[in-house]
């Protein structure tokens, strides 16, 4: 005897209800995967396209957070507790000076245990090697006192008090092998900047940025050398360290007080985040990169409902076919999300893979801080996830409305 579709469903029925949850879970058929792997090609056209999306995402985020990194790490290897700035300040390559005299009257503040001067301007130099000229970023500071947190540079200040003698960053962008290789078998580099020749008198490691290709430290007489226009009460930037024990925004407030309207006083996290925030709101680069991920996203929706779309389509048979046997349209959405969560890991994992080699392309080529972070990987493939269920979700709008009576 043949059974009619509702009395299949009754008989179906308390079978349904014996099972628990995990049962149901553990005995459901897959029929998501089922099919996306019936149409091989489709499903390698789906994850490739996945996998570009999430690598234009990871592309966007990655030189996104390298330009803040990059412009940021000069910044960052300053060693204060409490930083001095023009109020004209934007960023290192607009800094504007204020009066060196305003160190002088912090200096005589109780819990203050110095207030050094710093020097930062742009410089065209010739690379030794090439014999072409760049722009670096020439730093002056106190050969008494350190104003970064390197190593390298603090153990050889000695050196830079003589005349026109810098140290180099080994890690400047451009063709510096001979030069970093000279410099470390201690053989005398010498080049030009602003028509003096120069001696590069040893090497530390910061990194270029997108500003400049990499950087120069000198002493603070050297430095002036170099600008005979600048006096020496023009300072670029104010480092001030606090005694041991002395609370740094007790300090900070009392030099509030007393600086004019020509300067401003931060915390050193505060001067970061400020340089940090130029970039991302004020610059049209931070800006450019944050519309890319966006479009990328967008790109990703697009290429998933397609491929949704058209699974839905074909098997719109089969999904009546359910609906007349009683199931619902949760049931059906469910295999269609199914198929997105597979799709969205499975082209998460390609896109990974070449993200992880993009950066490695990057950071050899452009000298750029770019590396693949536990938050970002996750974020992107969160953000896979909500591009492929939403995907699904648009794609099921037609199964809502498909009628078993006009299919059979």
């Amino acid at each position: 005897m043949t059974l009619t579709l509702p009395e299949k469903k009754q008989k179906l029925e308390p079978h349904r209800r014996k099972l628990g949850f995990w049962d149901s879970i553990q005995q459901r058929t897959p029929l998501g995967w089922l099919q996306l792997k019936k149409n091989k090609a489709r499903l390698f056209v789906a994850v490739a396209g996945i996998g570009f999306a999430d690598l234009l995402m990871f592309a966007q985020m990655g030189i996104q957070a390298a330009l803040f990194d990059s412009n940021t790490l000069l910044n960052r290897g300053v060693d204060a507790d409490i930083i001095i700035r023009s109020t004209q300040y934007r960023d290192l390559n607009l800094a504007n000076t204020f009066p060196r005299r305003r160190l002088y009257q912090i200096q005589d503040l109780p819990g203050v245990q110095s207030a050094e001067a710093l020097y930062i301007s742009t410089v065209v130099w010739k690379n030794p090697q090439t014999r072409r000229k760049t722009q670096l970023t020439l730093v002056g500071q106190s050969v008494e006192h350190p104003a970064f947190n390197f190593a390298e540079v603090n153990g050889n200040l000695d050196k830079l008090k003589q005349p026109d003698t810098v140290m180099f960053d080994r890690l400047t962008r451009g063709e510096y092998a001979e030069v970093v290789a000279k410099a470390e078998r201690g053989q005398t580099v010498k080049t030009e900047i602003q028509r003096r020749t120069i001696k590069v008198v040893g090497l530390f490691s910061l990194g270029a940025s997108f500003a400049t290709d990499g950087t120069l430290i000198t002493s603070q007489e050297n430095f002036l050398r170099f600008f005979p226009e600048r006096g020496p009460g023009q300072v670029t930037l104010g480092l001030v360290k606090v005694k041991p024990g002395t609370d740094a925004n007790q300090v900070l407030a009392q030099i509030k007080g007393i600086l004019p309207t020509d300067a401003i006083a931060s915390t050193k996290q505060e001067y970061v985040d400020f340089e940090q925030a130029y970039w991302q709101k004020t610059t049209p680069i931070g800006i450019v990169f944050t519309f890319g991920t966006v479009m990328a996203f967008v790109v990703g929706i697009v290429i998933v409902f397609q491929i949704l779309s058209t699974d839905v389509n074909e098997h719109i048979g089969e999904y009546a076919t359910f609906k007349a046997m009683g199931y619902r349209d949760r049931y059906l959405l469910l295999i269609v999300f199914e198929e997105a969560i597979l799709l969205a890991t499975l082209g998460f994992i390609p896109g990974l893979g070449l993200a992880l080699g993009q950066y490695a392309l990057i950071r050899n080529a452009a000298a750029l801080p770019i590396s693949m972070t536990f938050a970002r990987l996750s974020f992107v493939f969160f953000l896979t996830i909500i591009m492929c269920m939403g995907s699904g979700i648009i794609a099921t709008r037609k199964l809502q409305s498909a009628d078993p009576a006009d299919i059979f």
